[in-house]
């Protein structure tokens, strides 16, 4: 079930990209069989992506903290209104050989105030594997100034992940959408 609904998601990703429509096909990659599970095991059925118990957890040697800037609504003419957008956070395990442990996807909003916390534990993204949380167009309690905390790390030195979101809107015919990097506030582990 899980390889036919990810084989589903690419056809219809695949189609959204070679015809430019991505932001009007946004909507037709919901997984309708994932409506009723938590974000936290949808994250955890992800191929290649694997929840780990606490008495399982690796000992972590390094890794990082990354701030991933996000907007959940941006000004639209003036400060008086204001565009709605679905956030995409993106985890990115770029390590060719060695998995990462992911132990933290905090949402925050404007107010620096920590709205939904996405995991209560640890999992692991096997080498090359991704995994995305996604936060609503109608989900407004991040505003302008919303923010993910993430917090990674390994069993020996690799390749850092890429996290990065990606926000997207269509109103009538009109399409926006832009890429936030995420930027790294804290090393861990031995330098």
């Amino acid at each position: 079930m899980k390889n036919q609904v990810f084989e589903q998601r690419k056809i219809i990703f695949a189609s959204c990209l070679l015809f430019g429509l991505l932001g009007s096909c946004a909507n037709q990659t919901q997984r309708t069989s994932d409506k009723d599970i938590s974000t936290e095991q949808q994250l955890s059925n992800s191929p290649g992506v694997t929840q780990l118990l606490e008495e399982s957890l690796p000992t972590i040697v390094a890794g990082q903290v990354i701030y991933v800037p996000v907007y959940s609504e941006i000004f639209d003419f003036d400060s008086n209104r204001v565009s709605q957008l679905t956030t995409t956070l993106s985890l990115r395990n770029t390590d060719l050989v060695n998995p990462i442990v992911l132990e933290t996807i905090d949402y925050y909003n404007s107010g620096g105030e920590k709205v939904r916390t996405y995991l209560t534990k640890a999992i692991q993204l096997a080498p090359l594997a991704s995994t995305e949380v996604v936060v609503p167009k109608d989900d407004q309690t991040g505003g302008v100034g919303a923010n993910f905390i993430v917090k990674w790390g390994a069993t020996k030195k690799v390749s850092p992940p890429v996290v990065e979101a990606v926000m997207i809107s269509t109103i009538s015919q009109q399409g926006m959408s832009f890429v936030s990097p995420g930027r790294v506030i804290q090393e861990r582990g031995t330098p």
